[in-house]
């Protein structure tokens, strides 16, 4: 992290590369079964960019629009796979929130929520690619593979080539 780059400030915080590699050795021996992102925006000015000061700047990090193809690309150059993916980021969530009968996975009588991703794609992650209010984020400028080109909630496209159709569907999930 470079010094005084508060955009990274997040809880639990990023530790050292050997910290980061026993994650990975934990995703990799089963100690460490999902990956999930809390995406928690501030506005930019919350995170204090101008005064470089971790102490008051708030503490986490937007990283929805590009948690799949920043963990694609690491766990990618790792050696894992999409399987890998599926099962830390759909499978793993799905059972923690508990509602793995009818989430995080494509099955039957599972709801139909999935993305129709291009692993191999690349680009260079930019303010255009995030998609929130407040565009800041610690991957811009990361070069990065696989790019989401839609997204299905229970069936229904909310999500394709850059643009949001319809009305938002979310709902309360009950276990």
């Amino acid at each position: 992290i470079p010094d005084g780059q508060t955009l990274f400030k997040c809880a639990p915080p990023i530790r050292s590369r050997e910290n980061c590699e026993k994650l990975w050795r934990g995703l990799q021996d089963g100690v460490i079964d999902l990956v999930a992102t809390d995406h928690s925006p501030c506005l930019p000015e919350m995170k204090r960019l101008d005064e470089r000061n971790f102490r008051t700047a708030w503490g986490g990090i937007s990283s929805l629009s590009l948690a799949l193809p920043v963990m694609w690309t690491e766990a990618s150059d790792r050696g894992f796979t999409l399987v890998d993916i599926a099962r830390w980021m759909a499978e793993g969530p799905a059972r923690l929130a508990g509602c793995a009968t009818h989430k995080g996975r494509i099955a039957k009588d599972f709801d139909a929520d999935f993305v129709v991703f291009e692993p191999e794609a690349g680009f260079i992650a930019t303010e255009d690619h995030l998609r929130y209010r407040h565009r800041v984020s610690p991957y811009l400028g990361e070069k990065l593979r696989g790019v989401v080109k839609a997204t299905y909630l229970r069936g229904n496209c909310v999500f394709a080539d850059g643009i949001f159709p319809g009305e938002p569907g979310g709902r309360e999930l009950r276990r």
